[in-house]
């Protein structure tokens, strides 16, 4: 058992947005109580909820917040489609790292992966595509701004093609 008056050693400063690196977005989660089972095992939905709060605070590296969306251009995302794929369990008191990427930009809808890491290890893979829907709950257009903003980033970090057809 580990000696409760240990620390984990000092990290490198992360801004509460999380940062990019290269054409990845990395955003610290610590695992609480609140998010385990009975035995100490994260609750698999509480993955959702991280990558979730990883998409938006990437998205505020571009310059975006969800109200200013919404009251500007009267849109909003919403998940279409998940992919998740569990690897590994997470426990109580992990410090986790949500890598997120996107995948593709078009007028509607938007294409991330994202993995969730402790250290090296992959735990939970998750692949989505994100719908602009509006106000009315109808589809909607990707704002042309933010459009061109994840477009020129996308340009800058390519994703990277797979070779095993998956």
């Amino acid at each position: 058992m580990r000696d409760p008056h240990d620390i984990d050693p000092p990290m490198a400063p992360v801004p509460s947005t999380g940062a990019m690196h290269g054409g990845v977005h990395l955003y610290p989660v610590r695992v609480y109580y609140e998010c385990t089972d009975a035995g100490g095992i994260v609750y698999h939905a509480d993955y959702l909820r991280y990558a979730e709060r990883a998409r938006t605070e990437m998205m505020r590296l571009f310059g975006l917040r969800h109200c200013d969306l919404k009251a500007e251009d009267g849109v909003g995302f919403a998940v279409h489609q998940c992919e998740a794929t569990f690897h590994r369990p997470a426990h109580l008191d992990d410090l986790l790292v949500v890598h997120t990427r996107m995948i593709e930009v078009g007028g509607a809808t938007m294409r991330v992966s994202q993995n969730v890491m402790r250290d090296d290890t992959l735990l939970v893979a998750l692949r989505l595509r994100l719908a602009m829907v509006t106000d009315q709950g109808r589809p909607g257009r990707v704002p042309a701004a933010l459009r061109a903003a994840l477009r020129t980033h996308l340009a800058a970090h390519p994703y990277p093609e797979t070779t095993t057809g998956t």
